[in-house]
């Protein structure tokens, strides 16, 4: 019995690790019913391995972390794969208006870094993106920034 147990800690350890999670936000919304107020969470998060996959998922749920396990679930079914080239940089130059977002997204030299902020800057980082530079010109929502991030880097071509 004590084998068993230990091989089943073991392939959940493994499953845990494969993606690293980070919490883009976390939303407070009510829902007026006939006896009151429904006071509910939307969790928006994103995973990705550092190595190209990257994903974006929403949970909504009574408690936050049930709420932030939805959005890890429907992350992980929605993966996308980041081309990354040499200088562990993006392709090409990115100009995408998704929603209320205007996302400006070039590649960089060696040693620049990520210059990106708030929801953008954790997606490249998760996705494994390390020079890069970027300007976010629409909205300041996280929600709609991670969204048009994924679809920003949907577009992205592989370089030949």
């Amino acid at each position: 019995m004590g084998k068993k147990h230990l091989q089943k800690a073991r392939a959940h350890e493994k499953e845990q690790k494969e993606f690293e999670e980070e919490v883009l936000q976390i939303d407070r919304v009510t829902r007026v019913v006939k006896g009151g107020r429904r006071l509910r969470f939307r969790a928006t998060v994103a995973i990705g391995d550092r190595r190209g996959r990257v994903g974006v998922g929403i949970g909504k749920a009574s408690e936050v972390i049930t709420g932030i396990k939805k959005a890890v679930t429907k992350a992980k079914k929605d993966l996308i794969k980041v081309p990354i080239t040499k200088g562990d940089t993006i392709p090409h130059e990115i100009d995408i208006k998704y929603k209320a977002a205007h996302l400006v997204i070039m590649p960089a030299s060696q040693g620049t870094g990520v210059i990106a902020g708030g929801a953008l800057r954790k997606i490249l980082h998760l996705a494994g993106v390390k020079n890069v530079l970027s300007k976010n010109l629409g909205a300041r929502n996280a929600l709609i920034t991670a969204q048009a991030s994924i679809e920003a880097l949907k577009s992205l071509r592989p370089s030949k």
